[in-house]
């Protein structure tokens, strides 16, 4: 399975389980975690959610070969399921990243509750460099957490930059020794699924419920840009140059 999922002591888990392909996330994948994540909110048993991936690789972003197969195709897509049950989780959720964190990796940590990351990890979202936008509100939420120019830099440049770097903007908690971060989370996970349920929801629901309403316009104004631009030939070039192995030539664009 390339997403595992499990649930004891009132955590639901759920872990990116396709190391051979970098983590790389199908449509399959997203529809898998958006079937979890919905199960999960009306589930009494289920207190606290926790999405791990692997030692080496956290996610490598989209499988683009899948993605290209299988484009988002509005409020209906997988991909659009998992983000929007993510983002609107009444349970906490907590989240371990170690190695690479891609695109939307970095993207469904802005959603997350806790996120505590090894000091092995690294973010990017390279969007630009793909001929496309930020998705799922990051362009909206990432200023909040960091501040515009910081989260210019993030954004325009889609650069990549340390764990360290992403506890100084404000993206991570906490960085751990790698293998520590797993083992902390679930504790955190742990520790939030003892406390009352009602209160935890509570607290959430206070300090998030009032931008519900804005992060569901971003992310319609986002998809919007995205599914034009992911046929626009900017994205083309980037992705002919992806599957090539070399680097894209913008310069004839405008």
């Amino acid at each position: 399975m390339d997403i595992l999922t499990s649930k004891a002591n009132g955590i639901l888990a759920i872990e990116f389980n396709r190391p051979d392909k970098k983590n790389a996330i199908t449509a399959a994948m997203y529809q898998a975690m958006a079937d979890a994540l919905k199960e999960a909110e009306s589930d009494t048993a289920v207190r606290a959610i926790l999405i791990t991936g692997k030692p080496e690789i956290f996610t490598a972003g989209n499988d683009l070969e899948d993605f290209l197969k299988n484009p988002p195709q509005g409020m209906s897509s997988p991909v659009y399921q998992f983000m929007w049950h993510l983002s609107h989780a009444a349970k906490p959720v907590v989240a371990a990243v170690s190695g690479m964190a891609v695109g939307i990796g970095t993207t469904l940590l802005m959603h997350c509750d806790l996120v505590y990351a090894a000091d092995n990890a690294k973010f990017s979202m390279p969007f630009t460099q793909l001929g496309l936008c930020p998705e799922f509100s990051s362009s909206m939420l990432l200023p909040q957490i960091a501040g515009y120019q910081r989260a210019a830099e993030k954004l325009m440049l889609g650069e990549a930059f340390t764990a360290e770097e992403a506890r100084e903007i404000g993206l991570v908690n906490k960085v751990l020794p790698l293998d520590q971060v797993v083992v902390f989370a679930q504790a955190q996970a742990a520790k939030l699924a003892a406390l009352p349920a009602s209160s935890i929801r509570a607290v959430k629901r206070l300090m998030k419920g009032h931008q519900t309403a804005a992060i569901e316009a971003k992310m319609t104004e986002e998809m919007k840009y995205f599914s034009e631009m992911l046929s626009a030939p900017e994205a083309q070039e980037a992705f002919n140059a992806f599957f090539q192995k070399r680097r894209p030539d913008f310069g004839k664009f405008f």
